[in-house]
């Protein structure tokens, strides 16, 4: 796709596509598209049907996920696996070291907790090696409970969320079967008030570390392995014994459909850490991340003038224009499918406040997409109107 010119309006005529019902709804796009806003449509073969703003370089919000993910496609492989590994040492101790497997939920804590039930039936002190990532707070992210501030970690359990629910005698327990509500969270949740909820965990105190390992204690007790230690922070050393490899059974592209999915910011930046580290060497460091996808973007997408400063749009210092995300589209058009599916368009969105964008496809009934992306940057205008004349316009 050639898209080195800069674009205003733009409408190529194709058969069945340039009656006057078209002409119509593309004055409204015109009039739809601010100048704080851009709109980049394509046919299936890289044909501009219409440009405005296509190169001004706007907040893409969540859309920068797709971004996010060819890199990730690129650099880990469509195969790979996030690994965690588990050793036992001199002293009896059970040693867990995270690489920032970012879907380590509870139905995977209690498959690992049997696997190891055969090979060990105690140990001492269980000790975390969160040594592999060391990330530093991520641009946008605040302090909320609210699951999309969920900070980043190497050894993370339920993305660091907890989900609750008050029963009708004032007491709380897991909105989840699968997920006990132990004593570490239940300290924790105590005190809001809420009926029900998702919350996350902090970083503050290894938080967030310290209710993994309480979770891998539940489920190791669960099949029977022995322990009265501690729980404790610490490091892997060459003199300790691996007796478990984990991989997880989701490959990266149920990762990337899981992140597309849920638009979840958690998996998205524990993905560009990752990134990082298999480009540059651990440890994982968001500056690590952002540089390989930067270095992706400009040697392989050909684009060198986005401004990136995480992997999953919640930062507004992040920048992308229109066409860069329509280069972006041409190259996940393989993974198409791994987006959210409504009708003819598989989609991306993106919300923060005063910003409202999409990108994806569209089926255009003769085997082909269309490609997307629209950017609105003016607060109190929505992505919807445009999406819905653009809908109404495309056979």
């Amino acid at each position: 796709m050639k898209l080195g010119i800069k674009y205003l309006v733009i409408l190529v005529c194709l058969p069945g596509f340039c009656g006057m019902g078209f002409a119509g709804d593309l004055n409204t796009l015109k009039k739809l598209i601010g100048t704080q806003d851009s709109l980049l449509v394509a046919d299936s073969q890289g044909q501009i049907l219409f440009a405005q703003n296509a190169d001004k370089k706007l907040i893409p919000a969540s859309t920068l996920k797709i971004l996010t993910s060819l890199a990730a496609l690129h650099y880990l492989g469509t195969d790979f696996r996030f690994v965690t590994e588990f050793y036992t040492d001199r002293d009896s101790n059970l040693k867990i070291k995270g690489y920032g497997d970012p879907v380590l939920i509870s139905e995977a804590v209690s498959e690992i907790a049997e696997s190891l039930s055969t090979k060990l039936g105690s140990f001492n002190n269980l000790v975390l090696d969160i040594s592999y990532f060391d990330p530093a707070p991520i641009p946008g992210v605040t302090v909320t409970l609210n699951p999309y501030d969920a900070p980043n970690g190497a050894l993370c359990v339920n993305f660091n969320t907890v989900f609750f629910k008050r029963e009708p005698d004032g007491s709380y327990s897991s909105a989840e079967p699968q997920t006990p509500l132990l004593p570490f969270a239940l300290k924790k949740i105590a005190g809001y008030g809420l009926k029900q909820d998702r919350v996350i965990l902090s970083q503050e105190q290894d938080e967030i570390t310290l209710y993994a390992g309480a979770m891998f204690d539940y489920f190791l007790k669960q099949h029977g392995i022995r322990s009265e230690g501690e729980i404790r922070l610490g490091k892997v050393d060459k003199t300790d014994k691996l007796i478990l490899r984990h991989l997880s059974k989701f490959s990266l592209q149920d990762v990337i459909a899981r992140l597309l999915e849920y638009s979840n910011n958690f998996i998205a930046n524990q993905t560009l850490l990752a990134i990082g580290a298999k480009v540059y060497g651990g440890p994982a460091t968001l500056e690590k991340g952002v540089q390989a996808v930067l270095s992706y973007a400009a040697d392989v997408l050909k684009l060198k003038d986005i401004r990136l400063a995480e992997g999953s749009g919640i930062s507004r210092e992040n920048r992308i224009s229109a066409k860069d995300l329509m280069v972006c589209l041409e190259a996940f058009e393989p993974y198409h499918a791994l987006m959210r599916h409504q009708g003819r368009e598989f989609f991306k969105t993106g919300s923060l406040n005063g910003v409202k964008t999409r990108a994806g496809y569209i089926d255009d009934g003769a085997g082909g997409l269309y490609r997307f992306a629209v950017m609105v940057n003016t607060p109190g205008k929505s992505a919807d109107a445009v999406m819905s004349r653009l809908l109404n316009a495309l056979p």
